[in-house]
This record gives structure tokens, sequence and C-alpha cells, in this order.
């Protein structure tokens, strides 16, 4: 199977589902409440079953894992992960960071990534075997040595707040320690930013399959670590995410690890 092709076949959906998305205007009446701090709107409704329809077209028979469930099918080799609109939040109250998320699953190992961030107008995407993109031209992770000396992302939880002590214990630490701390509120867009080298690092709990696959695989492409919150492999359903360059991973590791033991 061609997986460039494929991948040039999902950029162009992702932007085209993107210019949707920014083409929407949003009233109080059109959202509704999934649960608290959770908000869906008819944009995303629409946004994926467009993707669903599409990528169904792309890869026959595949399946698909969703954010608003338009299609629960699975199919046998390959299964799509997507997020139709990523900082649902953000797109509501007119904040421009939100983005189109598309990964694919080959026998249950990540093999595609595409992120539309919509108003910057920037496409990230690789496919196995390939470098990591952004608009058309190579990307890498960071190449900062240190934890002091790195900028990170992060996320809030909106509705698991068992671990809240010990998330706002790490990032009081980090806030001293680091250069910073930014919280854009697209888990998708953290990611692509950390392939390109604008964050050194992210790290976030309380994920989905569908906010994450597509930037941790981007992320490995352009050079960098991806890892659960105990340094082992389950990032993608275990609901607990590192990711950053080589040199400073085992560092924010260990960090993580002091406050989430």
């Amino acid at each position: 199977m061609d997986l460039e092709n494929i991948c040039t076949q999902v950029n162009d959906l992702a932007k085209e589902v993107g210019t949707f998305i920014k083409s929407q205007v949003i009233n109080s009446s059109d959202v509704e409440v999934k649960s608290r701090n959770s908000l869906v709107t008819f944009v995303d409704k629409t946004s994926e079953e467009k993707l669903v329809n599409k990528l169904s077209e792309i890869i026959p028979g595949s399946g698909f894992i969703t954010e608003e469930g338009t299609s629960t099918k699975i199919g046998k080799e390959f299964n799509w992960i997507i997020d139709p609109l990523d900082g649902t939040t953000n797109f509501i109250h007119g904040v421009p960071c939100y983005c189109v998320s598309i990964g694919l699953q080959k026998n249950n190992k990540l093999v595609l990534g595409v992120i539309y961030e919509i108003n910057l107008d920037e496409l990230f995407y690789a496919w196995e075997g390939s470098k990591a993109y952004l608009n058309g031209k190579e990307i890498h992770v960071s190449k900062t040595k240190t934890l002091e000396n790195s900028l990170i992302a992060t996320g809030f939880p909106y509705y698991d707040y068992e671990k809240q002590t010990e998330y706002l214990d790490l990032f009081k630490d980090l806030m001293k320690n680091t250069r910073g701390l930014r919280r854009l509120g697209s888990a998708a867009v953290d990611l692509a930013y950390v392939a390109c080298g604008r964050f050194d690092a992210f790290y976030e709990y309380s994920l989905h399959p569908w906010d994450v696959a597509a930037g941790a695989f981007i992320v490995q492409q352009a050079g960098g670590k991806v890892t659960d919150f105990k340094g082992e492999n389950n990032y993608l359903f275990g609901k607990e995410i590192i990711t950053s360059n080589p040199q400073i991973q085992n560092e924010l590791l260990s960090k993580v690890k002091e406050y989430f033991k």
C-alpha cells in the first residue's frame, strides 16, 4: 500500500474540512454539553461525517475510532483515529487555535498522522518511513539539552480531577525550573509544535486516542520520544503522554514520576 499517496489524499481532505470549519459561525444555541467543560457543536459532528465518508473511500473496509461516534466500525487491518475539531472550546470562543487531527493504524501500529491547524494554515504530516513535514518542509524536534532551558506545553484536565494535586505540584515545579509553560487548548497542536521544535516537550493526562494519535506519530517521525508517565508505550489508550526531544525526555520523565507515583 502506498502510504505516501494516501497521506497526500488525507492532507487534501484535512484542508477541505478545515476550510468548512473556518467558514462556520457558532451561536450559544449551537453548543451541546457532553459533560462539564466538554462541549460539542454541529460543526464537530458534520466535520466528522465528512472525514468518515471520505476516509472510507480512501481505504475501503477501514474502521474508525472517533470522538463523536459517527462510526464505530472496527476494521480488520486499518483503523482511522480522528478528531474532527481538536480545540472545540477555543473554536466556540473565537480563540484561534484548533485543528483537524487524523491518525491511521495498520494492525494496531500507527503508520500515518496528519494535523491541520486551521487558523495559520499549517499542515503537519508524516507516514511510515518518511520524515515529518510542515507545509512541505521537513521538520525536526528541538535540540534543547536541559529541562531548565525548555519551553513546555501542557493541558488542563477538564473532567478527571483525581490526579489534580499531583498535576498542580508538577506544574509549580516546572514553572519555577524551566523557561515556561504554555496551555494552548489543543493537544494535537501541542504535539505538532513539539514535532517542529516550537515546544521542547508536552505532557498531559486524561487524554483520548483521537487527541494524540496523529501528533504522537508525527513527533516520532520528527525524531522525538513519546511515552506514558511510566516511560512505557501505553500513551495511545493509557490516557497520559510525555513527549519531547531525546535530550530532555529522561529528565522530564523523572520529574513526572516524582509527582505521579
